[in-house]
């Protein structure tokens, strides 16, 4: 022991690993259980390389194709469902679109008809008593008659 009685503690570590491997039970036994895992390793390895018989790929194929066809069917049905919805979501939107259209319509007739009422109604000022009163009934009248249409227009 060197440096004054001192012992070096990595001369020690050093010293007791190669004295541990030099043939002691535990170590015979870790080699052999290593050994043993690595043979059945490669057992097992080439085992999966080994050919099925003819009956059990024919057997095994059968049942993939059947699946296939079961997973398909499946599929298709769920592509019909979707497109069924999607066109009902489609006709739910054309027929929005078309309310909102027709509403447009509707509201510009009967803006058109007030522009027409209130030209009438100032030209009815220009008669006299009996004639005006009627004049502007009719004018009125034209009015309400175009926002009833428009009433129902919209409501269909």
């Amino acid at each position: 022991m060197r440096g004054g009685g001192r012992a070096n503690p990595r001369r020690m570590l050093h010293y007791s690993h190669s004295t541990a491997s030099s043939g002691k039970p535990e170590n015979q036994m870790r080699l052999a259980l290593s050994c043993a895992l690595l043979a059945s390793a490669l057992l097992g390895l080439s085992a999966c390389n080994k050919a099925e018989s003819p009956d059990k790929v024919q057997a095994d194929v059968a049942k993939a194709k059947s699946e296939a066809v079961e997973e398909n069917a499946k599929a298709e049905e769920k592509v019909k469902q979707v497109e069924a919805e999607a066109a009902k979501e489609r006709a739910d939107a054309e027929a929005k679109a078309t309310d909102k259209s027709v509403g447009a319509v509707v509201d510009a007739a009967v803006t058109q008809a007030e522009g027409a009422t209130k030209v009438a109604l100032a030209k009815c000022e220009a008669l006299e008593a009996d004639a005006q009163k009627a004049c502007k009934d009719k004018a009125n009248a034209h009015m309400d008659a175009v926002k009833a249409k428009a009433k129902t227009a919209k409501s269909d």
